[in-house]
């Protein structure tokens, strides 16, 4: 018999009684509007405002939370969709739908269950969970539902409560999605600024894209100088479409500037192809104090996250591609590596640096005390590995007595995954509802403060650090 698919209402709330005032806190927040300020689903996205595909497509191929989870147990990447680079054709929707629900065991008490059956349950309306047994008809059920027109992405916007949402953008993306919203939508869905492609020297491809990079900024990029210059004009381009905000995903937090003429050598052996480690690792570095300079120029929040080790598998990178769950944490120096910025800006009116780690023995020791002085340092919401219920408990547990809640940049969704925004932001504000209800428990905070800073923590602090 099929298992109903109920998800509880006190669900990732506390037991015990701080459950009743969490309860009461939850229910202040839940109905607030959301911002999703950094975030990945693709602009083409709102911009064709057409109907999603199928099932498969839209939940299980491009979520690598779930395609690694089932990869890890056995499961053939092409049984889960990834696209190959060689152009065979992947299994059909239907089949990798079925894998997907034969496997759905294997998803117990991960932060993938919880997003997946509020999608299920209170997104598409679905009573059964997956099953092998269900999946057919769970398949035809969803597949109804994706085709009618309250179910378009711009539609979601309305029925998700979002206010604002941002996507993440290549600098030598020309933004022509963005305008097409833009004129039906203005200032609903906003781009972001990552330069990464470009930062790194060794990336394959690189001079092609930094030859776009010049035709995009109408600048001659064939040296370092006019290289800077490129980017700054694409950055205003960036301002002009809406944006708010620069993500930069390096390797290591390192933020050392180059003299013009290192940074000019680099560059120009670049262009060659001559692309040693270490240049590449300096040149990078570069990258991270340059990006600061032109953020204390024209106030585009500098997001920063480092620290994860791309593509641990070979060959997976090279039959299906980049970002396809083979991306491993690795410890993160954040002390040291961002002297060279917060001494030069870290008092500098203007400027804002929200840093993210996937590293937690990073919290207290160095990120809540970095952000417990700086005052243009503010901490991101748990990333990636971290934005789970005890990822999220363990954050406030290891930062707050440091740096507060005002040196926190309010809840991110971080996602590509459109359909499960709505369910990463209730999660966020129940776990705080549950951190702030024990502190009144404690008598560590007052009832009327918690309230007050469970709104902070849903949607003011996301403001001020984004918007203001």
């Amino acid at each position: 018999m099929p298992k109903p698919l109920q998800p509880h209402p006190d669900r990732a709330l506390p037991a015990g009684e701080a459950r009743d005032l969490a309860r009461r806190i939850h229910r202040s927040t839940k109905d607030l509007p959301l911002l999703c300020l950094h975030g990945h689903v693709d602009a083409n996205l709102f911009a064709a405002d057409e109907a999603f595909g199928n099932p498969a497509d839209l939940l299980v191929v491009p979520d690598h939370y779930v395609t690694r989870m089932l990869i890890s147990q056995g499961v053939a990447p092409d049984r889960l969709g990834l696209p190959r680079r060689d152009g065979k054709p992947a299994a059909e929707p239907r089949e990798i739908w079925r894998e997907f629900c034969s496997h759905w065991h294997l998803l117990r008490a991960t932060p993938s269950r919880y997003w997946l059956e509020h999608e299920f349950a209170e997104v598409l309306g679905l009573t059964v969970a997956p099953s092998a047994e269900t999946a057919d008809a769970l398949y035809d059920e969803i597949s109804a539902r994706l085709a009618q027109p309250d179910f378009r992405p711009r539609a979601l916007l309305d029925t998700f409560n979002i206010e604002l949402i941002s996507t993440t953008d290549a600098a030598t993306d020309d933004l022509a999605p963005h305008a097409k919203v833009a004129a039906d939508l203005p200032g609903r869905v906003i781009p972001t600024f990552r330069p990464d492609a470009v930062a790194y020297v060794d990336r394959p491809g690189w001079s092609d894209l930094i030859q776009r990079l010049g035709e995009l900024a109408d600048t001659d990029t064939t040296t370092y100088a006019g290289f800077l210059q490129a980017l700054r004009q694409r950055r205003q381009a960036f301002i002009a479409a809406g944006a708010r905000a620069t993500d930069h995903g390096h390797f290591s937090a390192a933020a050392t500037p180059l003299s013009d003429a290192e940074g000019e050598r680099i560059y120009a052996n670049a262009l060659r192809g001559e692309v040693t480690a270490e240049d590449t690792a300096a040149f990078a570095g570069d990258m991270l104090f340059q990006m600061a300079t032109m953020s204390a120029e024209d106030g585009l929040v500098m997001q920063l996250h480092p620290g994860v080790l791309r593509d641990h598998h070979p060959d997976i990178h090279a039959t299906y591609g980049p970002d396809q769950g083979h991306d491993i944490p690795v410890a993160t120096e954040f002390t040291r590596s961002l002297r060279p910025v917060l001494e030069r800006f870290g008092h500098v009116e203007g400027f804002r640096l929200v840093l993210f780690t996937v590293d937690e023995t990073v919290y207290s020791r160095e990120l809540a005390p970095l952000a417990g002085v700086y005052p243009t340092v503010r901490l991101g919401a748990p990333w990636w590995f971290l934005d789970s219920p005890d990822g999220m408990r363990r954050f406030r547990e290891l930062v707050t007595e440091t740096a507060g809640f005002y040196n926190t940049s309010g809840f991110v969704d971080d996602t590509r995954a459109y359909l499960s925004i709505p369910a990463r932001h209730d999660l966020a504000r129940r776990i705080d509802a549950g951190y702030l209800a024990n502190l009144v428990l404690e008598h560590r905070l007052d009832e009327d403060d918690a309230f007050e800073v469970a709104k902070d923590l849903a949607y003011n602090l996301a403001k001020d650090t984004y918007l203001s």
